[in-house]
């Protein structure tokens, strides 16, 4: 799992809002498209009203497809005059972002970041536990009717919905096996994909010790 100082390097501050970029800071752009997370409820922001007093209140679901795509500016002043302004993380839409903070442990440091600008009582009453199968349903929409033989896979506006759009399903048994074996290959590559990133962090040390290593031998 990548260590702190590297879940750190993908985090900044837009105007007092959190966003989580790709390591690639090429990669980093104001104009680069954004959803916006909460994080303690495992839920993505679809839209936004107003209560009766006026304020601003994001509204999310717990599916990556339903959620909307945002410029930065825009996603930073929705998340900033939200009534609730801790609880949401930026994510960029690119697939490095994506791998680390959904498997790469990025979703647990920005909670426990902003756990602490909280109060105690809001963050456990939105807490949602993030095991396996609440990533799942979230990033692939996974979702079953009252026969419990049908489901959909829907990844529209994401980085793996360009991959697969919009697929559904029948209620055909085989094929909710298919799709669920499928959704589980997604999450793997996910977890690969922040795997990865730590081997060549081990690499790295390695090579560096190995450079500190020669000149002592050297030396004797």
């Amino acid at each position: 799992m990548p260590n702190n100082t590297q879940m750190e390097s993908c985090l900044s501050e837009e105007r007092g809002s959190l966003v989580f970029w790709s390591p690639e800071v090429q990669q980093r752009k104001q104009g680069c498209k954004v959803q916006i997370i909460d994080v303690f409820s495992l839920q993505v922001v679809t839209g936004y009203v107003r209560d009766p007093q006026g304020r601003l209140l994001l509204e999310s679901q717990p599916s990556v497809a339903a959620g909307r795509s945002w410029s930065m500016a825009k996603a930073t002043q929705l998340m900033r005059n939200d009534a609730r302004p801790h609880r949401w993380v930026a994510l960029q839409l690119d697939k490095r972002a994506w791998g680390l903070f959904w498997a790469g442990g990025g979703l647990q440091h920005c909670r426990d970041l902003l756990v602490n600008r909280v109060s105690t009582d809001d963050a456990s009453s939105a807490l949602v536990p993030a095991t396996p199968e609440a990533l799942l349903r979230l990033v692939l929409d996974l979702q079953t009717d009252a026969q419990g033989v049908s489901s959909s896979l829907s990844l529209n506006s994401t980085p793996i919905g360009n991959a697969a759009r919009s697929i559904k399903d029948t209620a055909n048994p085989w094929k909710l096996v298919a799709w669920t074996s499928l959704g589980w290959l997604v999450v793997l590559s996910l977890t690969v994909t922040g795997f990865l990133v730590v081997l060549e962090r081990q690499d790295r040390k390695l090579e560096l010790l190995l450079q500190r290593t020669d000149p002592a031998v050297q030396q004797r």
